[in-house]
């Protein structure tokens, strides 16, 4: 991988996946600004290809592909499409997810379970699978997956996330001990409550989300939220030949919720 004057990460391809909002449609947003060629993926089309248009109005390269993280054939579609456009891919960041809170483990059902379970921890194992695949093929690159403060620091009715979030910590460190050699890094990143439409989802399923709020921002020393760009500038220390000799490393950016 290399950087030059354009930007830390111009002239590669980055596939960001929940690109359409949130923590992911500022990833998508910082890589382009650093000279990347971005795929904005997401099941969301309507904002996704609005994302791909305005950034392509400023000059960006930028495509939309549709993709449903939990659906392996999608994924190999949508890989194949990046690599006919732009002959390869570099970085790869697995940043989908839902939150799912609001039930306590003996009332907590298995379709919320496995619809948790299988986007935030299957997608990111089905991004390696294919998303790395490419990566390897090119000859090395980058690779991000987004975890949570929740994979160190248990949440109360947050269950599915919290279990999800921890594999996904835990596979990132098995890909980086595989790839190693390959020349693929892969590290994630950790966040705290973020203001996005996930986190207002997951206040909006308490039982008192005025309540939630504040407790959450209490929780963070910081005494605030954090905001996407927050985050997306972690991704793009990954992504850069910056953290060249960083590999399996956990980058947590969440206001100090996780010292107490």
């Amino acid at each position: 991988m290399t950087t030059d004057k354009a930007g830390r990460v111009a002239g590669q391809t980055a596939f960001v996946t929940g690109a359409a909002s949130g923590i992911g449609r500022a990833i998508a947003e910082r890589l382009a600004d650093e000279g990347a060629r971005v795929v904005l993926a997401d099941v969301s089309v309507e904002a996704g290809e609005a994302l791909a248009a305005k950034l392509r109005g400023e000059s960006r390269t930028a495509m939309f592909e549709r993709l449903d993280v939990t659906r392996e054939d999608e994924w190999q579609r949508a890989i194949a499409s990046v690599v006919a456009t732009f002959g390869g891919l570099d970085i790869l960041v697995n940043c989908a997810g839902v939150a799912a809170g609001g039930q306590e483990l003996l009332q907590h059902d298995f379709a919320t379970w496995r619809r948790t379970l299988a986007i935030n921890l299957d997608g990111v194992f089905l991004g390696l699978r294919h998303g790395g695949a490419a990566i390897v093929a090119k000859g090395g690159g980058s690779i991000i997956n987004i975890s949570s403060v929740a994979s160190r620091a248990a949440v109360v009715r947050g269950a599915a996330y919290c279990a999800s979030k921890a594999g996904v910590a835990q596979l990132t460190k098995v890909a980086a001990l595989e790839w190693a050699p390959l020349g693929v890094r892969v590290n994630s990143v950790h966040p705290g409550y973020v203001e996005t439409p996930l986190v207002a989802e997951l206040m909006r399923q308490a039982p008192d989300s005025e309540a939630m709020h504040a407790a959450a921002i209490a929780r963070h020393p910081l005494g605030r939220l954090g905001l996407p760009h927050e985050i997306a500038n972690a991704v793009l220390f990954f992504a850069s030949d910056e953290a060249s000799f960083a590999t399996g490393a956990e980058l947590i950016v969440d206001g100090g919720y996780a010292l107490p």
